[in-house]
């Protein structure tokens, strides 16, 4: 008789339970771990079922298009009411106000770094064109020592 393979007996039947770890977060390497399951075997599995594709895709993007959402709330700024009841003479009298939450700059620096990057990221790219022009080069060490001796003197 053929020995199953982890598909059949730890992936296949967890389906709904991988895309709910990948809703709340989970990386895939995590997953595997917690089916029993090497990385690259379950590398594999992604490339040979599409079902486990389909299962972690249902998962992850429904919660990163909600933290996308929250994080583009918080980079400009909302508003939102607060209800509290207060006491009146006539018994209580529910209070509406509207507040306002300032734009997060840290929120938008995290947005433009990860949308922009080629405007945005710390790290920049300059090239420098032309020459440098070293008249030290090629020069013996002792050359060197008798110049800087030179200076000195």
């Amino acid at each position: 008789m053929a020995k199953q393979s982890k598909w059949d007996t730890n992936v296949k039947p967890n389906l709904e339970l991988i895309e709910a770890w990948a809703r709340r977060g989970a990386i895939e390497a995590d997953i595997a771990k917690n089916l029993n399951v090497a990385r690259s075997t379950f590398e594999n599995y992604k490339r040979d079922y599409p079902e486990l594709r389909e299962a972690l895709r249902n998962g992850k993007e429904p919660a990163d298009l909600q933290v996308e959402a929250a994080l583009f709330k918080k980079a400009v700024g909302y508003e939102y009411k607060e209800v509290r009841n207060e006491v009146t003479d006539g018994g209580w009298k529910e209070v509406v106000t509207t507040k306002q939450v300032a734009p997060d700059t840290t929120a938008q620096i995290f947005w433009l770094k990860n949308r922009r990057p080629d405007l945005w990221r710390d790290k920049q790219d300059v090239e420098l064109s032309g020459e440098v022009n070293n008249p030290f080069e090629g020069l013996t060490t002792e050359e060197l020592k008798a110049l800087a001796k030179e200076a000195n003197d």
